[in-house]
């Protein structure tokens, strides 16, 4: 998920009216699957599964680097439009290591917060799932979204447009939050039985 949200990220596309990144909707998977480790199997699996995300990306930044340097066959046809993709994509791709680590353990911390409080005030740790799943992701996902955008786009679009697509990418990373509820749902009472 982060290496195809990593390579859509570098698209600018118009959808639902809105000017965002390709990339979003998928990255914003990343979120439910730790939100789903967090309430299936605990804090540290979760925070594994963060750990493993971001070993993906490193690698995934390293041949990048590599495929962009390589010396191609006289016969290859690929290699030009990988170097173009790739380019810009070492700081694209820094900007969202930064912001994935960043936001995946505030969306694991926030998500325990969040239970341990509901859990203390209702006296059950199942109610308010819900409440848990999407406040810890939307605001993660704010902090992932302006983190990565300025990061990976500051100067490169004017400041309009770079606050215009942030905006954009925070709507539909509430819409896809939104969403994602009953898959957290069911995904715990897969676990259950």
């Amino acid at each position: 998920c982060t290496i195809l949200a990593n390579i859509e990220v570098a698209v600018v596309v118009d959808a639902f009216g809105l000017e965002q990144t390709l990339g979003n909707t998928l990255f914003a998977s990343s979120f439910l699957a730790t939100d789903i480790l967090s309430e299936c199997f605990g804090k540290k699996e979760s925070k594994k599964g963060v750990l493993i995300g971001i070993s993906t990306s490193i690698i995934f930044i390293l041949f990048t680097l590599i495929w962009i340097n390589y010396i191609p066959s006289q016969n290859d046809v690929c290699h030009p439009f990988l170097k173009s993709l790739f380019t810009n994509t070492p700081r694209i791709l820094i900007s969202s290591l930064i912001a994935y680590i960043v936001s995946e353990f505030a969306d694991v911390q926030l998500y325990h917060l969040i239970w341990n409080i509901t859990k203390n005030k209702s006296g059950d740790e199942k109610k308010f799932l819900w409440l848990r799943n999407n406040l810890a992701t939307l605001i993660a996902q704010f902090i992932n979204i302006v983190i990565f955008n300025f990061g990976a786009f500051y100067k490169i679009y004017d400041f309009q447009t770079l606050l215009t697509i942030t905006s954009s990418c925070y709507i539909i990373y509430i819409a896809t939050s939104l969403l994602d509820t009953p898959f957290i749902y069911i995904a715990r009472k897969i676990k259950k039985d």
